[in-house]
């Protein structure tokens, strides 16, 4: 049962976060027009419609589900400061209630805004980000695409394989084509497919036309070899499994998100990294609403000298070397032997310790 003054700083806590969160949400609008505006206004620009209702109302989820972390520390230390300078911390401790325990109300609060997050995180924000992906993607970021385009090698279903030197995402041409299938029970069972060029015919779908083929087929001591100019045949095999674009996961929900890194890692593309640190990144970042909470409290809890803008000054530096910590561990783990669940945790780890020390030395 929550006594009055649990109610009290709990109201305060939400109420300040959601202020926060409306205020650095309307910032981040008016800078991320200033620097887009040339994109809406130049040639083969968006309609106004599309501005306001493609982008920008999928864009105020995409920014709130950054700004959570860094409005939570903001937050507590802002409203803690304040009950500080007040005395009104003084007054409760003075009336019996330890520190420990008034850290409760906050932890409830965090729960609150973590919970809201990490459904978020999983289900909300991914959804929400399709339309805005493919906005940006048509009029801003119009070469964000990732992947290798030369000697690709990979595995696409179950006992086939498939090679090409080179891809042209432009064209949709591959060279030096090679389809291999074979019988994982016989390796004198198999049938290559080779093709000095082939083509995809429609970018969505997985027919593709070969040119200058060969087809050999092996079973045992019987072989055949079959030549053309051209043909048209299906492969397990489409654009978006040879090039995509880098923000492609911020539009899978965690289900979605699941289900492409097993296909990729079953057939070895070795691009599922990012993919992987994103899932963990997804759980990573509500969990850090309590680590932030600690350390706002422990910061702002003591009645300073600088008053409120000291404490601020000292939240924002740490949230902005939070942020730090998390980009530079992400980065480690894309593109380095860095494990993606540890690059993904690494941020909270680090500052949970440090939330820990300032949170024993804030009680005394």
């Amino acid at each position: 049962m929550l006594k009055k003054i649990d109610r009290y700083i709990l109201r305060y806590y939400l109420g300040t976060f959601f202020f926060m969160v409306l205020l650095l949400s309307l910032i981040a609008l008016v800078v991320d027009f200033s620097e887009k505006v040339e994109d809406f206004t130049g040639e083969d620009s968006p309609t106004l419609y599309q501005v306001i209702f493609e982008y920008y109302l999928n864009f105020i989820p995409f920014i709130i589900s950054l700004l959570f972390p860094l409005c939570a520390l903001i937050t507590v230390i802002f409203f803690t400061a304040r009950l500080a300078n007040n005395s009104e911390i003084i007054s409760m401790i003075g009336n019996g209630i330890s520190f420990y325990r008034l850290l409760v109300p906050y932890m409830i609060g965090a729960f609150v805004i973590a919970t809201l997050h990490y459904f978020g995180n999983h289900y909300i924000f991914p959804s929400s980000s399709k339309t805005r992906v493919t906005f940006e993607n048509r009029y801003i970021w119009k070469h964000n695409y990732e992947g290798t385009s030369k000697n690709i090698h990979m595995i696409i279903g179950q006992g086939q394989e498939v090679y090409m030197n080179y891809f042209g995402r432009k064209t949709n041409d591959a060279s030096q084509f090679c389809l291999m299938s074979y019988d994982s029970s016989s390796i004198n069972r198999y049938t290559t497919l080779h093709a000095q060029r082939a083509k995809l015919i429609e970018p969505d779908s997985n027919l593709w036309r070969l040119f200058h083929y060969r087809l050999r087929k092996v079973d045992g001591a019987e072989e055949s070899l079959t030549m053309g100019k051209q043909l048209d045949t299906l492969i397990n095999l489409k654009k978006e499994d040879l090039v995509r674009r880098d923000n492609l996961k911020e539009t899978m929900t965690t289900p979605e998100l699941k289900a492409f890194i097993k296909r990729e890692d079953e057939r070895g593309s070795g691009v599922s990294i990012p993919f992987l640190v994103e899932q963990h990144k997804r759980t990573a970042n509500p969990f850090s609403i309590f680590i932030l909470t600690l350390i706002g409290v422990s910061v702002s809890a003591r009645k300073a000298r600088g008053g409120l803008g000291w404490s601020l000054i000292i939240g924002i530096c740490l949230g902005a070397l939070y942020i730090f910590t998390q980009q530079f561990s992400t980065t480690f783990s894309t593109n380095a032997d860095f494990p993606p669940a540890l690059g993904a945790w690494f941020p909270n780890i680090l500052f949970g310790m440090i939330a820990v020390y300032m949170i024993t030395k804030a009680q005394k």
